[in-house]
């Protein structure tokens, strides 16, 4: 696990509202960002066993957090007491500061769950897509100027960097607003144009596609591919470790999206289509690249 990033957040006002719909491992980590920086979080999930689930899980980071000595006890009581599990935005209350999706990258159900987003009316609509264009998703909304992209890295809690992702309807005051809220977690921005990809999974997808393709080259082993990167090149982590973290599912699908733009210098390898189909998504099934354990990442 990567370590937690400095806390340099000034604390949001403690009538901060924020919803966010999906509890898998990015909305975990974007209800831990904003709980812990003092906001109250609606997290959404499509049934309330499931929300409570994944409020359950980050209890858990929660708590490793206090065992690293990131957070006090009081802190992270704290910060959990301010998630509210629920199984529907009509729970929400109107008026949010700000709702974001973090369901898989699939447009018709982004579509869908922003659709449903918007009738809470809040402050900024968000999207925490890594690769669909936001013009795209603001299709059948109202209010298009209220909506921005957020995309957040995982873990959340330890990666500094949110990208922010304006489209042509986009206006000066939510961008404005969404920086500020990045702020106020402590996270560095950056400002990106609606374009597929955007910058960081444009340019991070390509690195992991072409890993996968000398890995069906022969070319060397997961393990020898991602040290190259990790000495080589002092990246944090290899490209195949990066996609097993992330899910092969969730590249899997950016893949395809930004093929649809880009052409073939993004179609997914043959092996990474023939292991999600097998199940293995990486470190939440057990094993992708590599075998995951509770101690981290074995060689398969």
């Amino acid at each position: 696990m990567m370590g937690d990033q400095q806390r340099t957040a000034l604390p949001l006002a403690g009538h901060t509202a924020v919803a966010v719909v999906g509890g898998g491992a990015m909305g975990i980590g974007i209800a831990h960002a904003f709980a812990t920086a003092g906001a109250s979080v609606d997290l959404i999930d499509a049934d309330l066993a499931r929300a409570e689930a994944a409020a359950k899980k980050l209890e858990g980071v929660l708590q490793a957090a206090v065992t690293r000595g990131k957070l006090s006890l009081a802190e992270a009581a704290a910060a959990r007491a301010r998630v509210s599990p629920r199984a529907s935005l009509v729970e929400v209350a109107p008026g949010a500061a700000l709702i974001v999706e973090a369901v898989p990258e699939i447009v018709d159900l982004k579509r869908r769950v922003l659709a449903e987003a918007e009738s809470r009316e809040p402050a900024i609509l968000a999207s925490n897509t890594s690769g669909i264009a936001i013009g795209e998703l603001a299709a059948d909304l109202a209010r298009p100027e209220r909506f921005i992209g957020m995309h957040f890295f995982n873990p959340v809690w330890a990666m500094a960097l949110l990208e922010i992702v304006v489209s042509a309807q986009t206006s000066e005051s939510t961008l404005a607003a969404a920086l500020q809220l990045g702020k106020g977690i402590g996270k560095e921005t950056i400002v990106v144009r609606d374009l597929p990809g955007f910058a960081s999974t444009r340019l991070g997808i390509a690195l992991g596609l072409e890993a996968m393709r000398m890995l069906e080259d022969g070319v060397a082993s997961a393990a020898d591919i991602d040290r190259a990167m990790e000495i080589g090149y002092r990246h944090p982590m290899g490209p195949l470790k990066l996609t097993d973290l992330v899910g092969l599912d969730v590249r899997l699908d950016i893949a395809r999206n930004l093929a649809r733009t880009y052409g073939e210098r993004y179609a997914p390898p043959k092996v990474l289509e023939t292991m999600v189909a097998a199940g293995k998504l990486g470190k939440k099934s057990g094993e992708g690249f590599y075998r995951w354990t509770e101690s981290g990442a074995v060689t398969v």
